[in-house]
């Protein structure tokens, strides 16, 4: 009898997605100002467990986008706002906050000015 390969491949994924090993892609919205760095698209998918891995997985894929968001330790700048399915990630647990599969994240840089 021959093994299915089909369903070891079947039962392996099923095995990671409930683990949580499986890194499932999640699209980002990407304002104006960043652009440039994604060849004018305005979202993209990228992969990752949760944001931190999001910013790193951008960063391989468009370089120079990880210093515009981030300060030197990593974190994300101030006047940068990242909203995980329309939640502010500051409320919910900013870099560490946990992504999964279908979740939309935007970029959202602070707009300031104004009389």
């Amino acid at each position: 009898m021959v093994p299915n390969v089909f369903y070891r491949a079947e039962v392996l994924w099923l095995f990671l997605k409930l683990e949580g090993g499986l890194i499932m892609p999640v699209s980002v919205r990407i304002p104006t100002p960043l652009r440039t760095l994604t060849k004018g698209a305005d979202e993209v998918k990228v992969e990752g467990k949760n944001i931190k891995e999001v910013i790193e997985s951008l960063e391989a894929n468009y370089k120079g986008i990880k210093e515009r968001i981030c300060d030197n330790e990593g974190q994300i700048r101030r006047f940068v706002n990242f909203y995980l399915n329309d939640e502010d990630i500051r409320f919910i647990g900013n870099i560490n906050t946990p992504v999964k599969d279908g979740d939309h994240i935007s970029i959202v840089p602070a707009i300031a000015g104004g009389n």
